[in-house]
């Protein structure tokens, strides 16, 4: 129990440095890409920030710059009294701006894009050594043949509804070419397109085209996806198709009877095609009461099995058997993880902004979210920390190039708004359009963290626990009283 205890402690003591590590070392990264920058152009450096508000700790280095670790820790920034007027974030600026030269407007943008170029530097050398390393994948994760048919879908509000991919007529087997036009590679581009989908019909219903290969033929069907599960996103009812290999077969089990062995490849019930665990236990549960016919891979050779009928079976396991599915390492090019993740960033922002789609704000993570997320990678595994870290630098260099006030891209458009009109914008408008951007973006963040970080990490406590009071035996009956 004590070894046990202090497993746990060094677990989490050592997933918490890593969260600090590569969170606080993005944020750093960005501030370090302008800081550079600036001191390379000749600009004036007055302070270098990581986090907002009063400092934990600061110090004046021998080059008169402020180095500080601040209270809250959602960025940083580097004082540049040159370039910008940001009094109202990083705190008013001690240097008398008339006493010194005027910047130029190349040395504006290459120190406001900057942060962003050393973010996706960073992601590069962080996908080089997960590119070295190679990523774990399994056949779930890289199919898109569809594997499995939900017969039912889940809505919020507890009804049951036929899912739409039934009513639209999919099939296990189905191979998936592309999803409104856009081709997919993987389950997982899948599971993005449906979600960040926003296709309508000419009734306003949502809808979402996929291009099919069936039995060697293309094949074009609408589906019109409900908003289900938790996080009420679009879902049509489908799962991978993936290989079903025999890990062990329990003793006894009506697998054993039926002459399963271990290694062995499941390929079809009767004449259905099983190439998903859900689908397995979809045809068996509807078949307790007769005979079904397996074929089986068995050493290169096709193997016919007959499963006896079960009218007793429970839901669950209805055979016996442990299954699993390929493994295989891969090593994915770093050019091919950034631009991965830059295109899924975009098109997330498309999603966000557009009224026919179904994301909004509370489908988005704030900081408390990325560090969950990041604290459940360190749990994962070093690759897991790694790979969510090229995101989180990835989506923070695109984020801050966006031209809003307050933020890099703001800046370089007001500079870029100068140059065009012959002089700068006036102080006041600046400063008026930062403090209310600035305004803006902290409730973003407050509504982001209390409308959706916050009731996604207690739906996922209830759902641990529960998983937790499943998994464990059931309490020993007291015994009888003496008579």
């Amino acid at each position: 129990m004590a070894s046990d205890l202090l497993l746990s402690l060094v677990s989490n003591v050592w997933s918490l440095f890593l969260v600090v590590l590569f969170f606080g070392g993005s944020i750093f990264v960005h501030e370090l890409g302008h800081f550079l920058a600036a001191r390379r152009r000749g600009a004036v450096v007055e302070r270098f920030s990581i986090g907002f508000g009063p400092p934990i700790w600061s110090k004046r280095g021998r080059d008169g710059v402020e180095y500080r670790i601040a209270w809250f820790p959602l960025g940083g920034y580097v004082l540049l009294p040159q370039l910008a007027d940001l009094g109202t974030v990083e705190g008013e600026s001690a240097t008398d701006v008339t006493k010194l030269p005027p910047v130029s407007y190349a040395t504006k943008m290459i120190v406001f894009v900057a942060g962003a170029v050393f973010n996706i530097i960073f992601a590069f050398l962080l996908a080089c050594i997960v590119w070295m390393m190679g990523q774990p994948v399994s056949s779930d994760m890289v199919s898109t043949r569809i594997g499995y048919v939900a017969r039912t879908l889940d809505l919020p509000d507890g009804t049951k509804v036929p899912s739409p991919a039934v009513e639209a007529g999919l099939r296990v087997g189905d191979l998936v070419r592309s999803i409104d036009h856009a081709p997919v590679n993987s389950w997982s581009d899948i599971q993005n397109s449906l979600v960040l989908g926003s296709g309508r019909s000419a009734s306003g219903e949502r809808q979402v085209t996929f291009a099919l290969e069936r039995d060697g033929q293309p094949l074009e069907i609408l589906v019109n996806p409900r908003l289900a599960g938790d996080e009420k996103i679009r879902r049509v009812g489908i799962g991978p198709g993936f290989e079903l290999i025999v890990q062990d077969v329990g003793r006894g089990s009506v697998g054993e009877k039926a002459g399963f062995k271990a290694n062995d490849e499941i390929l079809r019930f009767d004449d259905a095609l099983i190439i998903n665990d859900a689908t397995m236990r979809q045809y068996l549960e509807a078949a307790t009461t007769r005979t079904v016919a397996a074929t089986v891979r068995r050493q290169g050779q096709t193997v016919a099995l007959a499963i006896p009928p079960r009218p007793d079976a429970k839901p669950g396991n209805l055979l016996g058997l442990t299954l699993r599915t390929g493994y295989q390492i891969v090593h994915v090019s770093p050019f091919t993880q950034i631009a991965d993740v830059v295109r899924w960033t975009l098109r997330t922002l498309r999603s966000l902004i557009s009224p026919s789609s179904d994301i909004g704000l509370t489908k988005m993570s704030g900081p408390v979210g990325i560090v969950r997320i990041l604290h459940t990678a360190a749990e994962i595994g070093i690759r897991a920390v790694l790979m969510i870290t090229i995101l989180l630098n990835v989506n923070l260099a695109i984020f801050n190039l966006l031209p809003l006030p307050v933020l890099d891209g703001g800046q370089m458009l007001f500079a870029t708004l100068g140059r065009l009109r012959g002089r700068a914008l006036p102080v006041n408008f600046i400063m008026t359009a930062q403090s209310v951007f600035f305004v803006l973006l902290l409730s973003m963040v407050a509504y982001v963290t209390i409308f959706s970080d916050v009731p996604r990490m207690i739906r996922e406590r209830r759902a641990d626990r529960a998983a937790e009071a499943a998994a464990a035996p059931p309490p020993a009956p007291a015994p009888a009283p003496a008579k």
